[in-house]
């Protein structure tokens, strides 16, 4: 039996719990969104005219009328739209195979890249990093990827990862780092100047001044992760003071 609560942007929900907010003191919103009108993001589902939780973790919300479930999960399902970091497992012909972190792998076409013809390929090779973006991901289709944007530049994709660091991190930490503003970023920029790519797939890479910044920067981005905003500044802060 499904519980109905009344929701607020913030609060803990667990998976079978049913997402409601037509009353008066539930989400602080200026113009609260009709359940027919609502976006569900991660961790939400349609069942019928009721939106229930599928997975628990913290309440989201962006404007105007998306909702999404903030949880420390590891696992990446691929969604349409989102950008991730693939390392090519497979050379054929005419497509790539990329290990993107989900339960199968992607496909990414030689075309899919900015100025890629028939007679000019792009020179792509196994254990290559790739960052792209998912123009098809569906339980019912294989995942493709491709490297270019609706115009058919490669704003910021295709090959990359020469002399950096690629590790794993939650997909919870990952929204933090892509987050408009985000504080997290922000001080960590200051603290150490560095190249930073993040896949919405819980991967991060990340390329600094020497090799010792490099692995610092990625324990610090992993030490984050259970941390509040107070004692990540702290640890900055000692960071800070050891002059790397």
């Amino acid at each position: 039996m499904f519980s109905c609560l009344k929701n607020k942007v913030g609060t803990v929900l667990l998976p079978g719990d049913e997402f409601s907010f037509d009353t008066d003191d539930t989400i602080p919103l200026k113009n609260p969104a009709k359940a027919d009108k609502v976006v569900c993001g991660p961790g939400l589902r349609r069942s019928g005219e009721r939106l229930l939780v599928s997975k628990s973790g913290v309440l989201r919300h962006k404007h105007p009328n998306m909702f999404w479930m903030d949880s420390q999960q590891k696992r990446y399902v691929p969604a349409k739209g989102e950008t991730v970091i693939g390392v090519v497992t497979t050379k054929s012909v005419d497509v790539f195979k990329v290990d993107v972190g989900g339960s199968e792998q992607a496909s990414l076409s030689y075309l899919a890249f900015e100025g890629a013809t028939k007679r000019n390929r792009p020179n792509v090779q196994v254990g290559d990093l790739v960052f792209g973006q998912f123009i098809v991901a569906n339980k019912d289709m294989e995942a493709e990827l491709v490297c270019v944007d609706s115009s058919g530049r490669a704003n910021g994709m295709g090959v990359f990862g020469t002399g950096g660091l690629l590790f794993r991190a939650s997909l919870g930490l990952v929204r933090r780092l892509l987050a408009p503003n985000s504080d997290l970023r922000q001080e960590l920029e200051q603290l150490f100047p560095c190249e930073l790519v993040v896949g919405m797939n819980g991967r991060l890479w990340v390329k600094s001044a020497s090799v010792q910044r490099t692995l610092v920067i990625a324990n610090l981005l992993e030490s984050c992760e259970n941390m509040t905003p107070p004692q990540r500044r702290q640890l900055f802060t000692r960071v800070a003071q050891g002059a790397f």
